[in-house]
């Protein structure tokens, strides 16, 4: 069962602060820029193919654009469609209605999250990280809130855990770095 209803989690976020880094629930867009920032740092400059899962509005897409970083091919997943929607305005690129924790996902050299995995249960967790780090060639590349904390909304999670779960997937590396933002850790799981 999920920690809390990811749809309205997200849709109060937005008919409160609009489409805006508030309106997926971040602090700031200076903190969601820092999240971008490390998850680019665990990838080449040059990418053919990235998948965003959990891409709310195309925000990483966007920063990866003014950035001039933007891959090759594109495309993002997101499990509510007025999101879905909103990302295809934004960004023009192909949007995908998916629930990452259940159906099929498209083959990508890099998968990226960055912020959906912050509510999601353990299981849950663990089908989604699976499910990217499988579809991905090369490697998935994500940010999750860092720690043992007990929460009733948010998902914490041990480096010890993160693991745990790349050692059940049989990842050939992994790839931490915790020292950007308090409680976060952004994690790359790579194929070679």
């Amino acid at each position: 069962m999920p920690r809390i209803d990811n749809e309205t989690f997200y849709l109060r976020a937005l008919e409160k602060h609009g489409v805006s880094a508030k309106g997926v629930n971040w602090i700031s867009k200076e903190t969601q820029h820092i999240r971008f920032k490390t998850i680019l740092n665990f990838l080449p400059s040059e990418i053919i193919s990235i998948t965003d899962a959990g891409c709310g509005f195309g925000d990483f897409y966007l920063y990866m654009k003014e950035k001039n970083l933007l891959p090759q091919h594109y495309t993002g997943l997101d499990s509510i469609t007025t999101m879905c929607s909103l990302a295809q305005d934004n960004t023009g690129q192909n949007i995908l209605h998916t629930d990452i924790t259940k159906d099929s996902l498209p083959s990508s050299q890099y998968y990226i999250c960055s912020g959906a995995l912050n509510i999601l249960n353990p299981y849950e967790t663990h089908l989604f990280i699976r499910n990217c780090f499988y579809a991905s060639t090369i490697g998935f590349v994500f940010n999750i809130l860092h720690g043992d904390k007990e929460s009733s909304t948010y998902n914490y999670i041990t480096k010890k855990r993160i693991q745990a779960i790349a050692d059940s997937l049989h990842v050939t590396r992994v790839q931490f770095q915790e020292d950007y933002l308090d409680n976060d850790i952004t994690v790359g799981f790579y194929h070679v």
